[in-house]
């Protein structure tokens, strides 16, 4: 009996082993071999570059800062001393030309203006005394040599009248003591160093008020020694400014001055650029982008496309049938934020520019 019941239990315990067995050998998974997939999907989700044409130009960004055009720009002093009575004029403000900028009394016009009655006093006389000479003379009562000497006396009497009202309207043609400033040319007051009730002196040499055509502004470019190689006159150069970011102004060098600035170490070239509406102001900060020449002419790619492996370099190229393949290039060089192709490459081929190390170590044999 007890045989027969270890017997039962061994049957049992075997029975439940083989069960379990079987279960375990059921959950067991077949291991897939798992192969990267290049899909349609992930294709249009990567950064596509275009070989460009081979050419020898290549562009450098600058700093500049936006100035008014020194050519278009009037310094207006005080001709005289005094006390200055009223200013009209703000900064900022646009003014035309003969426009009143700022009023002084003056005793320097006071006296201007003493000289100009004086002298005008004086040619009425003389012109009488020529006038009562002729007749005497014409009479036979006076010599020709007194008449001669009249007729002198008023040239001079003259030459004295003109030159004392060329100064009273040099310093504004008031004839009241009373100065007056006025814009030489139309444009924006750039430069305002005057107040009422400010006293002029007679050895004041600061100017008080700059005046400023901005039709056009020059944008002075800073190129640092190691560019200056790179830039000529009459390149073409587009310039962005932060307060425009959507819009692009285009000029050409113009002037390239030959000096370096001890402290920076920076040589500036000069652009006039046309300022339509005078969005340009002076002492705006703008970057400036030169279309220069380099000497190389090779098809070009951004120089992150590349990818460097075993001493060789490849990019991945776009391919209608392959969708994307690897394709060994030779470097010629590297210049700024482009890289030079001598082989593997031809103008308008398109090349992976985004996660192409990723798809590189998932292609490659």
């Amino acid at each position: 009996m007890q045989n027969t019941l270890k017997n039962i239990g061994i049957l049992t315990t075997l029975s439940a082993a083989l069960f379990l067995s079987s279960c375990t050998e059921e959950t067991k998974e077949t291991p897939k071999d798992e192969k990267f997939e290049l899909t349609d999907s992930l294709i249009k989700r990567l950064q596509i570059d275009t070989v460009k044409s081979a050419n020898n130009q290549t562009d450098i960004n600058f700093s500049a800062k936006i100035t008014a055009n020194e050519e278009k720009t009037a310094k207006i002093y005080p001709m005289v001393s005094g006390h200055v009575k009223n200013v009209p004029i703000k900064l900022g403000d646009r003014v035309s030309k003969g426009q009143l900028l700022a009023t002084m009394t003056s005793a320097e016009m006071a006296g201007f203006d003493k000289e100009a009655i004086s002298s005008s006093a004086e040619l009425s006389n003389a012109q009488r005394n020529v006038k009562l000479v002729q007749d005497l003379y014409n009479s036979g009562l006076t010599s020709a040599l007194e008449l001669e000497q009249a007729k002198n006396d008023l040239l001079v009497k003259q030459a004295e009248d003109k030159r004392s009202r060329s100064i009273l309207n040099l310093n504004g043609g008031n004839k009241n003591g009373v100065y007056a400033l006025t814009s030489p040319l139309s444009g924006f007051v750039t430069e305002k160093n005057v107040t009422s009730n400010m006293q002029v002196r007679p050895d004041n040499n600061q100017n008080l008020f700059t005046v400023a055509d901005l039709s056009d502004v020059w944008a002075l470019v800073n190129i640092y020694e190691s560019d200056i190689s790179k830039v000529k006159e009459g390149d073409e150069v587009s310039i962005s400014i932060l307060s425009y970011p959507d819009k692009s102004f285009k000029g050409k060098i113009s002037k390239i001055y030959s000096m370096l600035d001890d402290d920076s170490k920076v040589m500036n070239a000069r652009v006039v650029i046309n300022n339509p509406g005078y969005l340009l102001k002076p002492g705006m900060m703008a970057t400036v982008q030169i279309a220069t020449k380099n000497g190389i002419s090779l098809p070009s790619v951004h120089p992150d496309c590349l990818i460097f492996d075993n001493n060789k370099y490849y990019v991945l190229v776009l391919d209608q049938v392959k969708k994307i393949r690897i394709q060994e290039i030779e470097l010629s060089r590297k210049f700024e934020d482009k890289a030079y192709i001598s082989k593997g490459l031809n103008t308008g081929d398109r090349v992976v520019a985004s996660k192409q190390l990723f798809l590189y170590d998932s292609l490659k044999p």
